[in-house]
């Protein structure tokens, strides 16, 4: 049993403090956010995360789960320090260290004895020696000894819990065996692969991993766009590709494009890291250009099938970045949703979790309904942007009775397109031959109409 301070109580401090202490450790969880700290200690969550919530409650009642303020005794009692504090992009596209380099004298300052200093957070190549460099020159006895170690996360939002209690590899970079064989032991209830290596190869691994799967998914959505333009099937064309070995069918589903608080911090990070050792990373700029352009893909489907988009009224499915989190960050719907409404679209939306956090992007200039059929009623057209489970298991018939007409653009392929035209809709989806209904002609002409100024009823 290890004495751990995890720094920081956002997304991966949270989640791999509460883990750390599922497998027997003592973990004191820090913040200088007293709020912050106060409603954990509530069993109040700040972020959604399946599992999360039930999980802290269970060691928090066992005593193996505490949350403080108090950094520097936090600091004092550990055998280990995790410092888990965000990193975001500058607007240089660098990831923005304050908080680690903050972080990092507050350790120096309140070392007392030999400690294992653990990176956590996704950092560039060369923070942990500069963590190193920091703590060393703010210690108040420069006696002590301490350790560095990267030891980056690889846990996806909405299934965090299983990607910590079953995580695929432990990646453990140290400048010591020793700081090596503490945090290998640490890691063996997980029953995981450990994998060590030096100090930069440990930062690069995190940075390259995701920007590889960023890379494959501006891959296939290239492709996508490419099926289109031929007649096929990119759906087909990936569970092909996925058959090799070399190849695997991980991240090779069509749609939006990436989000969230991972692909498009690090890819950025790793094109300012390269062009900060000379060299033109063309490649992955080509990934992130990628992914913005296929955001807007949708927004010309939808004007494709319905014209004008000047008060038109669109019912958007989905606003989080993917299934099963609340999390906003760059987020498709932040793309899309503002070029709407610059084309005098109204806009009715729905996330089952995510909503809350949309207002503080959006406000009143989008209505937030309850449900999907609250969402679609009335409006000319449904445009799904997450795949929520709600969204892909809802009642098909009802929607098509509540829209205007029955039109999805489906900008994550949530639906088969010969399904979709037995029922009826008008189907458009990423990389696959859109779908007509039976009703094709008639919502032709329903468009030709309402731009002599005609309306229509839904379902009629």
């Amino acid at each position: 049993m290890k004495k751990i301070a995890v720094i920081g109580t956002g997304y991966v401090g949270l989640v791999s403090g509460t883990c750390f202490s599922h497998i027997g450790n003592n973990v004191m969880c820090c913040d200088i956010d007293q709020q912050k700290i106060n409603n954990l200690k509530n069993g109040m969550i700040p972020i959604y995360e399946p599992g999360l919530e039930e999980l802290v409650k269970e060691n928090m009642e066992a005593g193996r789960l505490q949350f403080t303020t108090d950094i520097a005794t936090a600091i004092q009692t550990a055998d280990i320090i995790y410092i888990a504090v965000g990193t975001p992009m500058s607007i240089t596209g660098e990831a923005d260290l304050r908080y680690v380099t903050s972080v990092a004298q507050t350790i120096g300052a309140n070392l007392n004895e030999y400690k294992v200093i653990v990176n956590k957070s996704t950092v560039p190549v060369g923070t942990g020696r500069l963590v190193e460099r920091i703590v060393r020159e703010n210690l108040q006895n420069k006696m002590l000894t301490f350790d560095i170690v990267s030891n980056p996360e690889f846990l996806k939002e909405g299934s965090a819990i299983a990607d910590c209690m079953n995580m695929e590899r432990a990646v453990i970079g140290a400048t010591s065996e020793r700081a090596a064989k503490i945090i290998e032991e640490l890691h063996e209830p997980f029953n995981t692969n450990i994998f060590i290596t030096d100090l930069e190869s440990a930062e690069m691994i995190k940075y390259a991993s995701n920007t590889f799967l960023a890379a494959k998914i501006s891959f296939i959505n290239s492709i996508a766009n490419i099926c289109e333009r031929v007649g096929a099937n990119v759906t087909e064309v990936a569970a092909g590709m996925g058959l090799d070995s070399r190849i695997g069918s991980k991240f090779l589903q069509a749609g939006i494009g990436y989000g969230g608080s991972c692909f498009p911090k690090d890819t950025h990070a790793l094109v300012h890291i390269a062009e900060s050792t000379g060299y033109d990373f063309q490649l992955m700029k080509s990934v992130i250009e990628t992914n913005e352009k296929q955001r807007v893909v949708v927004i010309q489907k939808i004007k494709d099938l319905i014209g004008d988009l000047k008060g038109k009224t669109i019912g958007i499915l989905g606003l989080a970045f993917k299934p099963n989190t609340d999390d906003m960050r760059d987020a498709p719907s932040l793309s899309i949703i503002p070029k709407l409404l610059q084309q005098g679209a109204k806009i009715k939306a729905f996330d089952p979790i995510a909503a809350k956090e949309a207002k503080i992007h959006f406000g009143e200039k989008i209505s937030y309904e309850k449900d999907p059929y609250e969402t679609v009623m009335n409006c000319e057209v449904c445009l799904i942007l997450t795949e929520w489970e709600e969204i892909k298991t809802m009642d098909l018939e009802q929607v098509k009775q509540l829209l205007k007409q029955p039109i999805i653009v489906d900008g994550r392929n949530c639906f088969e397109p010969e399904m979709m035209k037995k029922k009826g809709f008008t189907y458009a989806s990423i990389g696959r031959p859109n779908a007509y209904g039976e009703n094709q002609d008639e919502v032709k002409q329903n468009n030709r109409l309402e731009e002599l100024g005609y309306t229509f009823e839904a379902g009629v």
